[in-house]
Protein backbone atom coordinates (compact mmCIF):
# COMPACT_ATOMS: atom_id res chain seq x y z
CA UNK A 1 0.00 0.00 0.00
CA UNK A 2 1.35 3.62 -0.70
CA UNK A 3 0.81 5.87 2.35
CA UNK A 4 -0.69 9.24 2.04
CA UNK A 5 -2.78 10.62 -0.74
CA UNK A 6 -2.60 9.95 -4.89
CA UNK A 7 -3.57 11.62 -7.68
CA UNK A 8 -6.56 9.52 -8.62
CA UNK A 9 -6.67 11.10 -12.25
CA UNK A 10 -3.34 8.56 -12.76
CA UNK A 11 -4.31 5.48 -14.74
CA UNK A 12 -2.08 2.36 -14.60
CA UNK A 13 1.01 4.01 -16.07
CA UNK A 14 0.92 6.80 -13.79
CA UNK A 15 0.59 4.73 -11.30
CA UNK A 16 3.05 2.35 -11.95
CA UNK A 17 5.70 4.59 -12.46
CA UNK A 18 4.96 6.11 -8.66
CA UNK A 19 5.64 2.57 -8.08
CA UNK A 20 8.72 2.59 -9.73
CA UNK A 21 9.93 5.99 -8.51
CA UNK A 22 8.64 6.81 -5.37
CA UNK A 23 8.45 2.89 -3.83
CA UNK A 24 11.61 2.06 -5.57
CA UNK A 25 9.30 -1.25 -5.96
CA UNK A 26 8.75 -3.30 -9.33
CA UNK A 27 5.29 -3.05 -10.26
CA UNK A 28 4.98 -5.96 -12.94
CA UNK A 29 6.38 -8.41 -9.18
CA UNK A 30 2.73 -9.85 -8.72
CA UNK A 31 1.88 -7.68 -5.67
CA UNK A 32 -1.11 -5.78 -5.47
CA UNK A 33 -0.51 -1.90 -4.79
CA UNK A 34 -2.66 0.16 -3.57
CA UNK A 35 -3.56 3.94 -3.71
CA UNK A 36 -5.98 6.03 -1.75
CA UNK A 37 -7.38 9.72 -3.20
CA UNK A 38 -7.56 13.13 -0.98
CA UNK A 39 -10.86 12.54 0.13
CA UNK A 40 -10.29 8.72 1.13
CA UNK A 41 -13.46 7.62 -0.47
CA UNK A 42 -11.81 6.14 -3.52
CA UNK A 43 -8.88 3.66 -4.25
CA UNK A 44 -7.44 2.15 -7.01
CA UNK A 45 -5.77 -1.01 -6.91
CA UNK A 46 -2.90 -2.33 -9.55
CA UNK A 47 -1.72 -5.92 -10.07
CA UNK A 48 0.22 -7.33 -12.44
CA UNK A 49 -1.22 -10.32 -13.51
CA UNK A 50 1.53 -12.31 -15.21
CA UNK A 51 0.17 -10.69 -18.84
CA UNK A 52 -0.52 -7.17 -18.34
CA UNK A 53 -0.88 -4.46 -15.67
CA UNK A 54 -4.68 -4.74 -14.33
CA UNK A 55 -6.34 -1.49 -12.49
CA UNK A 56 -9.31 -2.09 -10.35
CA UNK A 57 -11.13 0.75 -8.58
CA UNK A 58 -13.78 1.31 -5.78
CA UNK A 59 -15.38 4.11 -4.66
CA UNK A 60 -17.52 4.06 -1.39
CA UNK A 61 -21.16 6.01 -1.38
CA UNK A 62 -21.05 6.30 2.96
CA UNK A 63 -17.73 6.29 4.54
CA UNK A 64 -14.06 6.80 3.56
CA UNK A 65 -11.27 3.84 3.51
CA UNK A 66 -9.41 3.57 6.58
CA UNK A 67 -5.78 3.89 5.40
CA UNK A 68 -2.30 3.09 7.47
CA UNK A 69 -0.01 5.72 8.63
CA UNK A 70 3.70 4.82 7.47
CA UNK A 71 7.07 6.48 8.09
CA UNK A 72 8.41 4.94 4.86
CA UNK A 73 5.63 5.27 2.28
CA UNK A 74 4.73 1.38 2.19
CA UNK A 75 2.43 -1.08 4.44
CA UNK A 76 1.97 -4.23 4.09
CA UNK A 77 -1.44 -5.94 4.56
CA UNK A 78 -2.43 -9.62 4.54
CA UNK A 79 -4.90 -10.24 2.15
CA UNK A 80 -7.66 -10.42 4.93
CA UNK A 81 -6.37 -6.93 6.08
CA UNK A 82 -6.83 -5.41 2.49
CA UNK A 83 -10.41 -7.14 2.06
CA UNK A 84 -11.79 -5.84 5.09
CA UNK A 85 -10.18 -2.25 3.58
CA UNK A 86 -11.97 -2.68 0.24
CA UNK A 87 -15.04 -3.49 2.38
CA UNK A 88 -14.80 -0.03 4.29
CA UNK A 89 -14.40 -2.19 7.50
CA UNK A 90 -11.32 -0.55 10.00
CA UNK A 91 -9.25 -3.33 9.66
CA UNK A 92 -6.98 -2.09 12.18
CA UNK A 93 -9.35 -3.43 14.78
CA UNK A 94 -12.20 -5.24 13.53
CA UNK A 95 -15.39 -6.95 15.69
CA UNK A 96 -15.40 -10.38 15.99
CA UNK A 97 -18.71 -11.97 16.02
CA UNK A 98 -17.80 -13.81 18.86
CA UNK A 99 -14.97 -14.20 21.85
CA UNK A 100 -13.58 -16.87 23.70
CA UNK A 101 -15.26 -16.91 27.26
CA UNK A 102 -12.35 -19.07 29.33
CA UNK A 103 -10.40 -21.83 28.65
CA UNK A 104 -11.69 -25.36 29.01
Amino acid sequence: MACGVTDMRKGMDGLAAQVQTMLRLDPHGGAIYAFRGRSGDRVKLLWWDGQGLCLFAKRLEKGRFVWPRAADGTVSLTPAQLSMLLEGIDWRNPLRSWSPEAAC
